[in-house]
């Protein structure tokens, strides 16, 4: 059917602009105590760049090289990209699509011997009109996912950065237990020497020795599981920062104290925790986009509305194809409707419906394990402050009763049971106070995650 006049086009077009059939987002509002329950303070809390505050430029130079080239926030990137080109795809649909034809036949009737050439050159356009919104929808749903795919760039950062910090505070955790056990055991050769010496004078029994000695060696077994560890901790730094792992070694290997955590955090409500979670965001968006993708769904239950053109000019010859009378051209308008699709239409928005439940669920259960992981961090960082306070205490005693009973035994005035009692305490304590400096750190690291803290929003789209 030919149509002459174009006053579809412009009706069409307004009719397209007006419905979106589907429901329309409506971000929730999930349930949030007004403060927190373990003990904290509220105020500014200084997130972005928060590893800083440990003033160690190993760690910054750590995340930094991580963040550059780490191949799960590679990943993350390469994602987005996805999502924002599946976006433009989705937009693509919204507009005309024109193409190009060039058509030269010969055609020849059976038995007369006589050919007929014909040629063509045109111009060929189609539009479907978005009457019922299905094509915004897809778009919506798509600039939803993309929304996500960036949230996830982000919560992959903040991911990189803790467990490249977590895992460094570990190895220096490990390097400072692997000191003490080193020291012990120079200190425990010295004491097993004096044993020695007094067994031979007679002054001890056979007794003594071997005491001595089987102590001496359960020390020196006590080192091989700290390296195993501490070469399991460069190995992990050189996977989350996809560097070589001589490299990593070559920056950290060589002992160095655990840096000294930042005595106070200030904290925000859990309300703006919810806001600063990037994964909380990610999913609130894929909330968004499975909301969408009820309203593709329905839409396809409705007519949809095609218009199809096309321009050229035809003709038998080459040279007769620029005369005016070679000219053609048409515009047609075809609108199918669904009839019968055995239920596949309504099942269809049955199933995006269930998903759009699931997206809804899990958004609300993401954000009941934010809040606790931030109440675990907040108990745990309590706590083994305390711990600490206390082990400190224990350590300059032990320290000493250990430096009072080498005198005692070296003077003879106590049994080498007591020695060796007073030796494995100082030993479990120094050894126990190292591993909660480490605990320290780490809970206040997962103390930073759980807040979602690490970049400014400038930094995250930066990069």
């Amino acid at each position: 059917m030919r149509i002459r006049s174009l006053a579809l086009v412009p009706l069409c077009g307004l009719l397209a602009a007006c419905i979106s059939v589907g429901p329309d987002y409506q971000t929730p509002d999930p349930a949030v105590p007004p403060s927190w329950n373990a003990p904290a303070t509220i105020g500014p809390a200084a997130l972005a760049g928060w590893w800083r505050q440990f003033n160690d430029p190993a760690l910054n130079a750590l995340i930094a090289t991580a963040l550059e080239g780490a191949p799960d926030l590679l990943s993350a990137q390469a994602k987005l990209r996805e999502a924002r080109a599946r976006t433009g795809v989705a937009a693509a649909a919204r507009l005309p699509s024109v193409g190009n034809t060039i058509n030269a036949r010969r055609s020849e009737s059976a038995g007369s011997g006589v050919a007929a050439d014909s040629y063509s050159i045109g111009f060929d356009a189609s539009w479907e009109i978005d009457l019922f919104g299905g094509t915004r929808r897809s778009i919506e749903a798509a600039e939803a996912t993309a929304a996500a795919a960036e949230a996830g760039v982000h919560d992959a950062q903040v991911s990189l950065a803790a467990e490249v910090a977590r895992t460094y505070l570990d190895l220096r955790t490990q390097q400072t237990r692997l000191m003490i056990a080193r020291d012990n055991l120079a200190s425990l050769v010295a004491s097993d020497e004096l044993v020695g010496w007094r067994h031979q004078a007679g002054l001890v029994t056979e007794l003594d020795k071997v005491q001595s000695a089987s102590t001496l060696e359960q020390a020196r077994a006590r080192i091989p599981p700290l390296e195993t560890t501490l070469e399991a901790d460069l190995n992990a730094l050189a996977v989350l920062t996809g560097r070589p792992r001589a490299e990593i070694a070559a920056r950290v290997a060589a002992p160095a104290a655990m840096p000294a955590t930042p005595p106070a955090l200030g904290l925000s409500l859990p309300t703006e925790t919810i806001r600063q979670r990037a994964d909380l965001r990610s999913a609130e968006r894929r909330l968004a986009a499975a909301t969408a993708n009820i309203g593709v769904a329905t839409a396809a239950l409705y007519p949809s509305l095609k218009l199809t053109g096309s321009i050229g000019v035809a003709a038998l010859s080459t040279d007769s194809l620029l005369r005016p009378e070679a000219a053609t051209s048409s515009l047609l308008a075809g609108l199918t409707t669904p009839i019968f699709e055995g239920g596949r239409l309504r099942r269809n928005i049955e199933i995006q419906s269930a998903l759009q439940e699931q997206a809804l669920i899990a958004y609300e259960k993401s954000v009941a394990q934010a809040l606790a992981e931030v109440e675990n961090a907040l108990v745990a960082l309590a706590n083994t402050r305390r711990r600490l306070a206390s082990l400190r205490s224990a350590a300059e005693s032990a320290q000493l009763a250990e430096k009072l009973a080498s005198y005692r035994y070296a003077a003879g005035l106590i049994d080498y049971s007591t020695l060796q009692d007073t030796q494995r305490t100082a030993l479990s304590v120094l050894d126990a106070q190292a591993s909660a400096q480490g605990d320290e750190a780490s809970a206040l690291v997962q103390l930073y995650k759980s807040l979602g803290g690490g970049f400014s929003a400038d930094e995250t789209a930066s990069r």
